[in-house]
């Protein structure tokens, strides 16, 4: 099951599109569902903590400009007082252009 789950994640391919070596797509999407409530979590938690004392694993943080953004401040935004009032525009008294 984690195994069809995974492939259907990593290829992007609709439930009902996995392959007959994964057994039911029904199967696989019930089992994401019920697991959704907590369950991924602690085996993802059980994992980490495993590799981390095996010595398996290395922290890497990667961060550049795509994903981090400045407050709007820092992006040029006016500083001084509020924007000025837009001119109110009036209907005109003659027929529409057309």
């Amino acid at each position: 099951m984690i195994d069809a789950i995974a492939f259907k994640y990593r290829t992007g391919t609709p439930w009902m599109d996995l392959t007959e070596r994964f057994g039911s797509w029904k199967g696989a999407h019930n089992r994401l569902r019920k697991w959704a409530a907590g369950t991924w979590e602690k085996v993802f938690t059980a994992l980490l903590a495993q590799a981390d004392a095996d010595g398996d694993l290395e922290w890497v943080v990667a961060v550049d400009s795509t994903i981090v953004r400045a407050h709007q401040h820092a992006a040029g935004a006016r500083q001084k007082g509020p924007w000025p009032a837009s001119r109110t525009t009036m209907p005109s008294d003659g027929p529409a252009a057309g």
